[in-house]
């Protein structure tokens, strides 16, 4: 039976980077069996991920930082640079909360990351948030990041200065890594009023999802402190 149109979109595509063998059969085993998700292919280093993402367009990549010849942060320069893969939504997949290359990975247009020793569900769930353009930055990575990378901060940021008050306020907290509910309740708003301002904010600074926006308020000093 030919699925409806909608239950077809549902489906999210999803193809892996990895140079390890063994780890793309095991993360092909785990999407092969989650609800909503299909297989789109994989590849062993950033060249063959830039072919296949022209040839099959999956809507998530998960891709390994580390990898021989063209690496991760040059595989995401070239998606960010490519118009015709925009859409792709690229998922980091590495092997430490944080380390030297997850700033650099969230300039270089990473909507999240992800360990490789995650249950299986969060893996799945990873998928699915940034599918549905989600950032997926807990707060755990997003205070290590700005811990680290603080110093980055302070620079001029196109836009910022059309930001009212209250978006750069909400800027600024999507920066800790929290929800919009969480930072509703912080300030004793409705979500739907962050939610909002937070939209018209990335409007304005031409951000692409939350994890843009995290880059956006690091580099201009907006990062509350945590």
């Amino acid at each position: 039976m030919t699925a409806a149109p909608d239950e077809a979109a549902a489906v999210v595509r999803v193809a892996v980077a990895d140079d390890q063998a063994v780890v793309r059969m095991g993360l092909r085993a785990l999407l092969d069996r989650a609800e909503g998700v299909s297989w789109a292919g994989e590849a062993a280093d950033g060249r063959e991920a830039l072919a296949l993402l022209r040839r099959v367009r999956p809507d998530v990549l998960l891709l390994d930082i580390r990898m021989p010849g063209m690496d991760g942060l040059d595989t995401l320069r070239a998606i960010a640079a490519d118009p015709g893969l925009r859409g792709t939504k690229v998922v980091v997949v590495t092997t430490f909360a944080v380390d030297e290359y997850v700033f650099a990975a969230l300039q270089a247009g990473a909507s999240g990351f992800v360990l490789k020793d995650s249950a299986p569900d969060e893996l799945v769930n990873a998928v699915r948030v940034v599918a549905a353009g989600e950032a997926l930055l807990s707060p755990a990575i997003t205070r290590k990041v700005i811990g680290l990378f603080g110093r980055h901060g302070g620079g001029p940021v196109e836009g910022v200065e059309t930001l009212t008050p209250r978006e750069r306020e909400l800027v600024a907290w999507v920066a800790t890594g929290r929800s919009n509910e969480e930072i509703a309740k912080e300030l004793t708003i409705s979500p739907d009023t962050v939610r909002t301002h937070v939209s018209r904010a990335m409007v304005k600074l031409h951000a692409r999802d939350r994890a843009q926006l995290v880059v956006f308020a690091m580099r201009a000093g907006l990062a509350l402190p945590t």
